[in-house]
């Protein structure tokens, strides 16, 4: 892929968002200076990736994926190259806004789960609702939509400790579900599962993926991977190669 040359970052949007690409990195770079150390996590990264794509980010510790990661769930503001997200150059965006943008256009599922403890499940789920300014019965409604997704709609009412690591998952990923975003970014989503509960959570976001949904899963496991249907290999913060797995 090209870098980025002086184009209208307004033009430039549309033009993507009318090609389907939800994400388009050109020349991204994220630095840091420990010391008289210079670091450079994301080292010149050029990706792109389409509506309706599964895509696996994969590399060792150290490879810049999770820097990455976090460029690309608007967690962190790149050092240099520009970032769009579903047609919105997001790399120049105050913090503010890239919060607004992630709680519209990305659903996060943390390998922690990040689950509130003392809240039920159906409540775990709504949170981005209420940031997002639905009224009680949207919210409800929609997370009761969205746990039905993930074969939870049973277990609606228990809270975290109730549930087992796979539910607690999944409760995660309905949670992630609820904004309809434009990509669900999971990051090592079965890090503390056994392997059977493992293989289930990929099966559901295999099934998510049929339904349309853009996923990205950052991983340093090859088994987890190859469960996307896309594998761009990270190295040195640079992208070592990108290719297809079916």
């Amino acid at each position: 892929m090209s870098t980025a040359v002086a184009v209208d970052p307004k033009v430039r949007g549309e033009q993507l968002k009318r090609d389907g690409i939800v994400i388009r990195t050109y020349d991204l770079k994220k630095t840091y200076v420990m010391g008289d150390q210079v670091i450079n996590a994301v080292n010149g990264t050029d990706i792109e990736i389409k509506r309706g794509e599964y895509v696996a980010i994969m590399g060792p510790s150290g490879s810049g994926k999770s820097t990455l990661m976090n460029l690309i769930g608007c967690l962190d503001t790149p050092t240099d190259g520009e970032y769009y997200i579903n047609g919105s150059l997001v790399s120049s965006m105050s913090d503010d806004d890239l919060a607004r943008i992630r709680n519209k256009e990305i659903g996060f599922v943390f390998q922690s789960f990040n689950l509130l403890p003392r809240a039920t499940a159906l409540h775990n789920v709504e949170l981005p609702l209420i940031y997002a300014g639905f009224t009680q019965a949207q919210r409800l409604e929609r997370a009761k939509v969205c746990l039905e997704q993930v074969d939870l709609a049973k277990r609606m009412y228990h809270k975290p400790n109730e549930l087992s690591g796979g539910q607690r998952q999944r409760v995660a990923i309905a949670r992630a579900l609820v904004n309809n975003p434009s990509i669900l970014l999971a990051d090592e989503p079965t890090g503390n599962l056994d392997s059977t509960t493992s293989v289930e959570i990929m099966a559901l976001f295999e099934r998510l993926y049929a339904q349309g949904n853009t996923i990205i899963l950052v991983t340093h496991e090859l088994d987890v991977a190859m469960h996307a249907h896309r594998i761009i290999h990270v190295r040195d913060g640079k992208v070592e190669r990108d290719e297809k797995t079916r």
